[in-house]
């Protein structure tokens, strides 16, 4: 898929993005729709910075993706495991990594966490720990990790939670015997063409990148082209739940692949099980599947997407939506945490962008 797709005018959409870089809402994006089988628009608006000499966002700009990573890398790996008959969704996480469960009570609610729990965010696990105000080495950060304790009981409330993917993550290189960077490489991004999508960009290429914050908490400085989430910088830079860089060509070319498999013709993924992890899980209230989430009221994704889509967003200001049934995918890439992660303006652009997308779908002639 080349950096530019047909031109294709989504002119409402591209006003609510114009009408919130001058909001301050982010200083510049990239955006991407896939749609009756192709690319139909790849396109770019605003700067990396505020700064009037800040460089031109492209169509084809890298972006941190923050939490995208659970679903490109770690879900996707998931999916591919488990289509080998190697990842067993009902096994207990001390299985895995005894360390969880030793020195807890018999019969502690932990012993009893699966991998499903995990995936699907209803493990009882807190949702964000500071780790990185009290560690700073990966064994230690991951040892914290290991030694939470629940806020309930696993399988009884949906909680989105940062250390269950971490953990989720950790588990699945004991599976595979291997880090998830070069196994995400070799049978996940290779395979796609996805040659812009990656953990720990090189310092050559930083500049290249739109910066995600002027960093006050941990490192002092400003962050470009390394990952922001202070966690996973503690992790070295690639992690479960956060670390992955990508731009909008290869995560509509990631889509694709999602859309494709759903019909039975996918190069990566079976039909049975985009199915599978597409389901929504315990507690029936939840919107979350196997890693991904699903819309909801209220949703990023806005008013037009089925309620057989799924989906994910990041923290640094990037989301991923796709719809199964009407075979339509949209990225939305932004680095909404600059300069200071304050602005919460994201909120409201990211249902108004995509109910401009799909009410444009709906009358155009594809």
């Amino acid at each position: 898929m080349p950096p530019t797709a047909p031109k294709f005018e989504f002119s409402r959409a591209r006003s609510i993005l114009t009408d919130a870089i001058a909001a301050r809402a982010f200083p510049g994006c990239a955006f991407g729709v896939f749609a009756a089988g192709q690319p139909i628009v790849i396109d770019s608006l605003g700067q990396f910075t505020y700064e009037p000499d800040s460089p031109a966002v492209q169509p084809d700009t890298i972006y941190d993706l923050a939490s995208l990573t659970k679903v490109v890398v770690t879900t996707a790996l998931a999916m591919l495991l488990h289509q080998e008959g190697r990842l067993d969704l009902e096994q207990p996480l001390g299985d895995l990594l005894p360390g969880f469960v030793v020195g807890r009570e018999r019969g502690s609610a932990a012993r009893h966490i699966t991998l499903r729990h995990l995936l699907a965010h209803n493990s009882g696990l807190p949702g964000y720990v500071e780790f990185f105000r009290t560690v700073d080495t990966p064994a230690a950060l991951f040892r914290s990790c290991l030694e939470l304790p629940l806020n309930a009981e696993p399988g009884t409330r949906a909680e989105y939670s940062d250390p269950g993917f971490i953990l989720f993550g950790k588990a699945l290189e004991v599976l595979k015997h291997e880090h998830l960077d070069p196994w995400a490489h070799r049978e996940v991004f290779e395979p796609l063409g996805m040659k812009a999508t990656g953990f720990c960009p090189p310092p050559t290429t930083r500049g290249l990148i739109p910066p995600t914050e002027e960093d006050s908490i941990l490192r002092m400085r400003r962050i470009q082209g390394e990952v922001q989430d202070e966690n996973a910088s503690v992790l070295d830079g690639a992690a479960g739940h956060a670390g992955l860089f990508s731009n909008v060509p290869d995560l509509l070319l990631f889509a694709a692949e999602v859309l494709t498999a759903a019909r039975g013709n996918g190069c990566l993924f079976e039909a049975a099980t985009i199915e599978l992890f597409s389901q929504r899980q315990v507690p029936p209230t939840s919107c979350r599947a196997l890693g991904w989430d699903t819309p909801s009221p209220n949703s990023s994704a806005g008013r037009h997407f089925s309620p057989h889509s799924i989906g994910h967003l990041g923290y640094s200001g990037c989301s991923l939506w796709i719809d199964l049934d009407a075979h339509v995918a949209v990225v939305l890439l932004t680095n909404r945490t600059w300069p200071d992660r304050k602005s919460q303006l994201i909120r409201e652009i990211r249902p108004a962008f995509h109910d401009a997308v799909r009410e444009k779908l709906r009358t155009a002639a594809l």
